[in-house]
Order: C-alpha cells, then structure tokens, then sequence
C-alpha cells in the first residue's frame, strides 16, 4: 500500500512540476516582452523578478537558462533570479548562460560573456548602493554612490554564494570558489576564493 502511495505522489509530484514549469517559462517570456528584453532564447524554470527601468538596456543572447525554484535546482539558499536594470545602465549576456538564483543589479554596466554559469545565490553588482561618507548617507545623497563597470568572461564558472562587486573584471576560463567575494579584477585562467577573494592557482 505504502508502496503504491509513494509511486501515485511521485507522478503527481513530476506532473506538477512540469505544469509549473511550462507556465512559469512563458509568463517568463512575457515579463522579458514587457520589458523590452532584447532576447535569443531562454528557458525558466520557475519565473523570475525582471525590472528595467525606462532609459536601461538589457540583451540576451541565445539559451539562457534561469533556475528559480527549489525544484529545479535543490541547493538550498532558494530565491528567484532577479535582472534589475537602472535608467540609462545596460545589462548585456552572451550566448549558453546558466544561473541559479542569481541577483543581477546593474545601474551602470554589466558584461556576461557566452558559456558562463553561475552558481545559486551569487550577487552581482555594479554599484556601491550608497555612499561611504556617514553624512551623505544620512542626507540620502545616494546620487554621488560610486559605480563602475562589471566584465565577466567567456566560459567562467563562478560557485555559489558569491559577491562580484563593483569595477571587476573576470577573464575567461576563472574559476571563483563558493562564497568568495570579489573585490577586484581576475586573471583569465585562474581559480580565486575566499573573502575577499585571492589567488589559489592557475587552471591546469
């Protein structure tokens, strides 16, 4: 009994999860219409946050994959995927991009190269959010907040839990282990960890 219980939830488990999964991809599409999005293709398991706002660019290259439930992509951490684009920023990803409850926020300029994934619960961000100074953050000066450009390369893999802040540059082929936080530029070819992230070795 117990036996045929288990097998009836497991295939209305599978049939749920492909239901969801078949509406979240196109309300997915539609949240990427809406926002002017200009797309190759992408699949969405689970349905992101997207918001760019008007005067932002945001193009996506072919096959990008966002996971953005904990169905499809078990790990712990579970938030959905998250594009947010300010006025006048650009948000560009190349081709095969995957991310697993990735928080993108560009007010400036981010750059994803092709074949790069990146791992559940990375942040990505191209902005300080708000100034240092103790009397302008009381003042709400968040206008003078400093911002610089964010260049990730092609075929980078970047472990989860990780923080790429603001003015990185990660060249082609790194490796950035979980939970690093990245505060200044990386080396093509080379594995970096750790918080703040630093050098471990050069890929073999």
């Amino acid at each position: 009994m117990r036996e045929l219980i288990s097998s009836i939830y497991k295939i209305f488990r599978k049939v749920r999860v492909m239901i969801s999964n078949f509406l979240s991809l196109y309300w997915t599409r539609f949240l990427f219409y809406c926002n002017k999005i200009d797309t190759g293709s992408v699949s969405s398991k689970g349905v992101p946050y997207v918001m760019i706002a008007r005067g932002g660019k945001c193009r996506v290259g072919q096959d990008l994959r966002l996971n953005n439930s904990i169905s499809s992509n078990p790990i712990g951490r579970v938030q959905r995927c998250s594009l947010v684009v300010g006025p006048g920023a650009s948000l560009l990803i190349g081709d095969h991009v995957g991310m697993s409850f990735v928080a993108i926020n560009c007010q400036h300029s981010i750059t994803i190269g092709d074949h790069v994934m990146i791992g559940g619960g990375t942040c990505i961000y191209d902005t300080d959010f708000h100034p240092l100074s103790v009397s302008k953050r009381n003042a709400n000066e968040n206008d003078s907040t400093q911002k610089a450009a964010v260049i990730i390369g092609n075929n980078v893999f970047i472990g989860a839990n990780s923080t790429v802040l603001k003015g990185v540059q990660i060249g082609d082929g790194a490796v950035i282990g979980a939970c690093s936080v990245v505060t200044k530029s990386v080396p093509a070819g080379e594995i970096w960890a750790g918080n703040p992230a630093r050098f471990i070795k050069k890929m073999e």
